[in-house]
């Protein structure tokens, strides 16, 4: 028995030595480093950075309510003279004399004007509630052509511009003191047409 172990081990020495002289004579891979990429980039440099995201622009919708003279020429009637793109002019008591206030807002309302060349324009005359009814009709009357010859010398058409006078009879601050009164000698507009 003896044999038979040495045999044995024979065997098994061999196998292990064909074992090791089949692994050992295979070596592993070895990486190789290849050419830098065309366009002069140096081993220490940092790779671009990516692009960053679009942000796509919302829209901004207009505010609700707000209006301006753009619009105007849009809008019905009722609604140009309820947003008064024209300002009335005020008159001292017993005048129809514009002032240096009265002739600044004249000339704003001429712009509004030459931007609507279509408008049509009533100017009323106003007065306050002192004095008779005949006086104040003829006072408002003279305050309404004052307001219409200060626009035509700021080149309004004169056949855009209409006066009518309403005396003391449509106060605007129905009161019976010196600021309700300063407030309803007045030449007012309304737009009639556009």
């Amino acid at each position: 028995m003896p044999r038979r172990t040495s045999s044995g081990i024979a065997i098994l020495i061999m196998l292990v030595l064909v074992a090791a002289s089949a692994c050992g004579g295979k070596k592993p891979p070895i990486a190789r480093p290849t050419s830098p990429p065309p366009g002069g980039t140096t081993a220490g440099a940092k790779p671009p950075a990516p692009p960053e995201p679009v942000v796509e622009p919302q829209p901004v919708p207009p505010e609700p309510g707000v209006s301006s003279a753009d619009t105007m020429g849009d809008r019905s009637l009722d609604d140009i003279n309820k947003q008064s793109p024209l300002q009335p002019v005020f008159y001292e008591l017993d005048s129809a004399e514009i002032s240096a206030d009265g002739q600044k807002t004249l000339a704003a309302d001429a712009e509004v004007l030459k931007k609507y060349p279509s408008w049509v324009v009533s100017i009323e005359g106003h007065c306050d509630e002192r004095g008779t009814a005949e006086y104040n009709l003829a006072l408002g009357e003279r305050r309404a052509l004052a307001a219409r010859t200060y626009l035509v010398s700021l080149g309004i058409d004169a056949g855009r511009l209409r006066t009518v006078s309403y005396g003391k009879e449509f106060p605007f601050d129905p009161n019976h003191s010196e600021d309700a009164w300063a407030k309803n000698r007045r030449a007012h507009f309304v737009v009639t047409a556009k």
